[in-house]
């Protein structure tokens, strides 16, 4: 998020599996594990992630990835008012809205020098308190290519077309729609079309301690005309710019811009806003600590926080006598 989501080229570590798998390949432990909190829009949502990634050989890696992403404590209050008509507080619940996927990710560095893949099929679970449930599979697949100092992606999201089966609980519901002539849901399937994103990146070095690694990222989808800096049907373009600049592998600095749009005011004018990103990250041996601070809500009092943190644990060599 620091980076605005420009990873699809430059990404090496367990997140991988999220932005472009491929990166598995990269991560430099034998295991490396990694967690995220982030709270969305002021702490109304709020995304975790746990990811663990083991390295096979010197050329692949397999990754388990959880994430999850929800509104809780959300007011239930089909259940306010009793069977007297009166209102009663303590019948007053709350249910949480809630997105799970659970992702297994492989990648295999190519034999052609510079070259690596790798896919990720993701199960996806969706909740509305009891009120509704979905289940979901879909598959993401990834390629990276480096050469000197240039880095370049190309992922490939819900690339099988990634399908949601939602079921409702219709006698939870009936009552209350029923009395607020609201029309039952019935099943139904939720369809999430396929996307790339394209990335290239340059990382150089400055001295001997300063690298800097700008990154552009172009999402292409093709579900028809979106408000991006490329609007057009069916195929939009959204670019995502990132740069980190970092000091002897130690602290890295990160800022981003994303989410370019026109939009109007209520004289019909047009002007262009976007989403700003920073971000920081410092890693100590074997242990990194990132944070970044976005303005997702595009106002200036929903400012979101994400914080991870990641540990590359090495396997023990034994020694000459050990042997």
């Amino acid at each position: 998020m620091g980076m605005s989501g420009a990873q699809s080229a430059s990404v090496d570590d367990a997140t991988s599996a999220y932005w472009n798998p491929a990166g598995l390949s990269l991560v430099k432990g034998s295991v490396q594990a990694m967690g995220m909190h982030s709270e969305y829009f002021a702490g109304i949502a709020k995304f975790e992630y746990i990811g663990l990634v083991a390295k096979v050989d010197a050329t692949r890696a397999v990754a388990f990835s959880l994430t999850r992403f929800a509104v809780d404590d959300i007011p239930d209050t089909t259940e306010l008012v009793d069977a007297s008509g009166n209102i009663n507080y303590d019948r007053l619940k709350s249910f949480s809205a809630a997105d799970y996927a659970f992702l297994i990710s492989y990648a295999v560095k190519s034999k052609i020098e510079g070259l690596r893949y790798g896919g990720s099929a993701k199960v996806i679970n969706r909740k509305a308190g009891d009120f509704a449930h979905a289940w979901g599979f879909g598959i993401d697949l990834g390629v990276q290519y480096e050469k000197n100092k240039w880095r370049l992606g190309l992922m490939g999201k819900d690339i099988t077309t990634t399908f949601n089966a939602w079921t409702f609980n219709t006698e939870k519901l009936a009552p209350v729609f029923s009395v607020t002539n609201n029309e039952i849901p019935e099943n139904s399937t939720e369809l999430t079309l396929p996307k790339l994103i394209f990335g290239a990146g340059h990382k150089s070095t400055i001295g001997k301690k300063f690298t800097v690694m700008p990154e552009l990222d172009l999402d292409f989808t093709f579900d028809g005309q979106r408000n991006v800096v490329v609007s057009s049907d069916p195929i939009s373009i959204d670019p995502h710019l990132g740069i980190e600049i970092g000091y002897d592998d130690f602290i890295f600095l990160r800022g981003g811009v994303n989410n370019i749009q026109q939009i109007k005011d209520q004289e019909g004018a047009k002007s262009t806003i976007f989403q700003p990103n920073m971000g920081i990250g410092i890693r100590l041996k074997n242990l990194t600590i990132d944070y970044a601070l976005t303005n997702i809500g595009s106002q200036e009092t929903l400012y979101s926080n994400v914080f991870s943190l990641k540990l590359d644990i090495y396997k023990h060599k034994p020694s000459t006598t050990e042997k």
